[in-house]
């Protein structure tokens, strides 16, 4: 009986988890890349050194993205993809 109320629980945090994560992407958010402190980027960056959340060395390195509202990406210093991967190819050459 314990077993199946650890099993249940765990799948509970897992639904929780990802139905937390998921709404985060949808309307309302966009990519924005330069704003995120050291640790705080959500996911992979241009660079393709590091593929998950929580790993920027740098604070605002413009290869690193948050999401933020909508529309709010400019006002806070970043960049959408577009201006970011045009900036990161001029850096490479």
């Amino acid at each position: 009986m314990e077993n199946k109320k650890l099993i249940a629980s765990a799948a509970l945090a897992v639904v929780i988890a990802t139905s937390v994560a998921a709404p985060a992407h949808a309307g309302g958010k966009e990519k924005c890349y330069g704003v995120a402190a050291v640790g705080q980027n959500d996911c992979a960056n241009l660079a393709g050194t590091h593929s998950c959340a929580g790993q920027s060395e740098v604070d605002k390195d413009q290869g690193e993205w948050k999401l933020v509202a909508k529309g709010t990406c400019e006002d806070l210093g970043g960049m959408l993809k577009a201006a970011a991967k045009k900036r990161f190819e001029a850096s490479k050459s």
